[in-house]
């Protein structure tokens, strides 16, 4: 990473410039989700859940690491086995609820990144589709 600072505050900014947006809105810990479409599931999954999800991840310059959707193979996982902001979306939503979270570097791989896909300090936008929960 050549600047790291300019990276920071590149991603702080993205998530400043998010959080004014018309439609978004906040989550504890500072994630951020807008409603693509609203679910008819009444019950939301717990921390020790299995959901079963279609989902993409990407970076704020649009670079997608992880999905699912042209698989057409959802992925299954028990929900405090993920990243914390990912939980936290998660245990907000309901069967069918499809949204475009925007997580906060400290609520997702933080200062170590993820291999070379996920740099230090990166924002992380998922798109998540909750298919079940198990």
């Amino acid at each position: 990473m050549k600047d790291k600072k300019e990276y920071i505050r590149r991603n702080e900014q993205f998530m400043s410039d998010k959080r004014a947006q018309e439609g978004v809105k906040e989550l504890r810990g500072g994630v951020l989700y807008e409603v693509i479409e609203s679910g008819s599931g009444e019950v939301s999954p717990g921390p020790r859940s299995i959901v079963t999800c279609h989902y993409r991840g990407s970076t704020i310059n649009g670079r997608v690491f992880d999905e699912t959707f042209s698989t057409g193979c959802p992925a299954a996982f028990r929900v405090n086995g993920l990243i914390s902001g990912f939980q936290i979306a998660l245990v907000n939503m309901h069967v069918g609820d499809h949204w475009r979270v925007f997580i906060p570097a400290d609520m997702g791989y933080g200062k170590m990144g993820a291999g070379s896909d996920i740099p230090p300090f990166s924002t992380l936008i998922f798109e998540i589709l909750l298919t079940a929960i198990g």
